[in-house]
């Protein structure tokens, strides 16, 4: 038997934090060579951090990449090491892996397929490297192989495809295969999205089966630089078997996923495979003398439990915004989080979310090493923490701000989630504000502001009123404010500009109203694996959603004011992640024989969709950053760019006018 351990290590990385960045991937090598691992990857560009956006272009940015890595080779005596960084040559910029051994640089392979679609602009910064190119570069000054290079340590070949080197079909992996290579590593920069897992873990092991060789895939872990969130999570598979899926979500700087190979499994299943091509000369062989030493076995790892709940969409959700907004908080150097807590669903669900990350961050490291994290950033709060339950009252601070507007109900639901979440919580009458802000207006027009015919005006004065104060609050603790809109008011505009919106973080700007109602009623009865329900939760749940901002007899509601949260769900992943037209997407609903769905409200909700839709860029240009959590997203910074000033839809809407009647009459 012929068996060596490899690894993958999952690193939370941040752009440009070179010394933070060194720091993991010096304790992830020195963790692997202590557990006797002959074979680490790391993820890619982990030593710059992948999103440094159009940091890339300074030529100070490679520079200074090279110079992290020379520190690191001499950390790679008997262990094999790849890792990303950012590499300078010939007057383009590549993204490139670097492979290290017994402690020198052996070359640099470059990443041939860039990911320019929805998240991802590396044409941007990167030029991709040309196939079965080969050139040398200098390096300490010597020359090492750069390009597409397969690395023969002793009796092993090794060769890398970076991220999306993967997900192409012309991928470099088939040529790879062609050359008798025995591992193909994969460091990559594989962002979140809802279910993306199951699509990755496919690409992994059908590469595995289809090359007859060892995949080893590793990824970032955490939000890197803001709105993206990696979810870590090591794959190796063999020969069409996973061997091993690593731990997403965790909350450490870096975590190490080793599993035992036996090579001679791929060796004899090359064998039996007819069309396994002979390799006699390979003139793009890097070899280097080496001696793989004996080692004790590492049992696989084991998915956690909750990756197999069936509801692991909801259990997703949770981890990947719950490791969000902790890692949003300590790399923005906050110092916790202030929350506008209505009493309605949004705001609940943002509590509840940070509820759980503490929760989990409990679960995963202990009280000890939770208390040791905060103490350093909330120590200006001259708060001495102790114990755990003293946490939550100085990381959260909710506030209720009401109006003559305001009802006792919702009034009482924020009290009493704040109480049983432990948190701070204040109530502020800013009735008092709004009237100043309406006499003030009214007395330089010269008339009365009036329900018939200044509602909307009013409606917004209530909320933006209540953005200043809540500023000041959380400018003086040095915390962050967090704003509450979802995907689904963000999609139509139901958001009162610098009133709701204020807000340095999103959280839920990536996910729709739909979802949430779903999540809060598990939340209420089930809630995440390992951790605790919140029946509290109910006294949100059983309310209508409301904006609380016209008088109590008018009986405001959400979905009067738009339509049914779940129609505009199916509207906006149509004309958004499907990219059809307002006909096309009438046509599609009205077959699905939906219950509860007439012609006459789907005809009118899609007007109204577009319509808002479309006026409303002005306000998504404007939001907070928040988490890319799904393909539906709206963000125009990132993943759905839209005209601030359009058409109106003339010609659109005169075709869905015409469609339905040809149809329906």
């Amino acid at each position: 038997m012929d068996i060596i351990n490899i690894a993958g290590a999952t690193l939370n990385q941040t752009p440009l934090d070179w010394i933070g960045n060194m720091h993991n991937i010096l304790a992830a090598i020195r963790s692997a060579k202590e557990k006797e691992v002959s074979v680490l990857c790391l993820p890619e560009l982990a030593i710059s951090g992948y999103g440094c956006e159009d940091a890339f272009h300074a030529p100070d940015t490679a520079r200074q990449a090279l110079l992290q890595l020379e520190k690191i080779v001499p950390h790679t005596k008997n262990i094999f090491v790849c890792l990303g960084l950012p590499l300078f040559f010939e007057n383009h910029l590549f993204n490139a892996a670097a492979l290290l051994a017994n402690g020198k640089l052996l070359g640099f392979v470059c990443k041939q397929f860039l990911a320019g679609d929805g998240v991802h602009y590396e044409q941007r910064w990167f030029k991709p490297w040309p196939k079965n190119v080969q050139k040398t570069i200098r390096f300490r000054n010597k020359n090492v192989p750069l390009g597409t290079s397969i690395f023969q340590l002793g009796r092993l070949k090794i060769a890398v495809e970076i991220c999306e080197d993967a997900w192409v079909s012309n991928r470099p992996a088939r040529d790879y295969a062609m050359r008798g290579v025995d591992i193909l590593l994969n460091p990559s920069a594989s962002h979140f999205a809802l279910g993306k897992l199951v699509l990755r873990k496919q690409i992994i092991l059908e590469s595995s089966r289809a090359f007859n060789l060892i995949y080893l895939y590793t990824n970032l872990n955490g939000c890197e630089a803001g709105r993206m969130i990696y979810d870590g999570g090591t794959l190796v598979a063999q020969c069409g078997s996973l061997l091993l899926q690593g731990k997403r979500f965790h909350y450490q700087s870096q975590h190490l996923d080793i599993v035992t190979v036996d090579l001679d499994l791929s060796k004899v299943q090359k064998t039996r495979n007819l069309n396994t091509p002979v390799v006699l000369e390979d003139k793009k062989l890097i070899s280097f003398p080496w001696k793989w030493n004996p080692c004790k076995k590492h049992p696989a790892t084991l998915p956690e439990s909750w990756e197999s709940s069936k509801h692991i969409r909801e259990e997703e959700f949770t981890r990947a915004v719950g490791l969000g907004l902790y890692d949003y908080l300590r790399k923005s150097g906050s110092h916790g989080f202030v929350l506008s807590l209505s009493g309605g669903l949004d705001s609940g669900a943002c509590a509840v979310l940070i509820h759980y990350m503490l929760q989990q961050m409990r679960h995963e490291l202990g009280e000890k090493e939770i208390l040791r994290r905060f103490s350093f950033s909330l120590k200006k709060q001259k708060s001495t923490l102790k114990h755990f339950s003293q946490l939550m009252p100085c990381l959260l601070t909710c506030v209720y701000q009401s109006t003559e507007n305001s009802g006792p109900v919702t009034r009482k639901a924020a009290q009493n989630l704040a109480k049983n979440l432990n948190t701070v919580f204040y109530h502020w009458d800013v009735e008092p504000l709004v009237r100043q802000y309406k006499k003030l207006i009214e007395n330089s027009l010269h008339h009365k502001l009036t329900w018939k015919e200044d509602d909307l005006a009013i409606q917004n004065i209530q909320a933006r009123v209540r953005g200043p104060s809540v500023w000041l609050l959380a400018n003086v603790k040095k915390a962050l404010l967090l704003t509450t809109s979802n995907r689904s008011e963000a999609a139509v505009g139901y958001a009162t500009m610098d009133g709701d919106t204020c807000g340095g973080l999103c959280p839920l700007g990536g996910i729709d109203k739909n979802f949430l109602i779903h999540w809060m009623r598990w939340v209420q009865t089930s809630g995440p694996e390992n951790l605790d329900a919140l029946p509290v939760v109910k006294q949100i749940l059983d309310q209508k959603p409301s904006a609380e901002l016209r008088p109590p007899n008018r009986h405001q509601t959400d979905e009067e004011d738009l339509m049914p949260y779940w129609l505009l769900a199916l509207i906006e992943k149509a004309a958004v992640r499907d990219r059809k037209s307002p006909l096309e997407i009438f046509l599609s609903l009205s077959q699905e024989k939906i219950p509860n769905l007439s012609l006459k409200l789907l005809h009118k909700s899609i007007k109204k969709f577009f319509h808002l839709f479309r006026v409303n860029q002005w306000k998504r240009e404007r939001y907070a950053p928040s988490f890319h959590l799904d393909d539906e997203n709206l963000d125009p910074k990132t993943w759905c760019r839209y005209p601030i000033l359009s058409g109106n839809l003339e010609l659109e809407m005169k075709a869905l006018d015409e469609g339905v009647r040809q149809n329906y009459g």
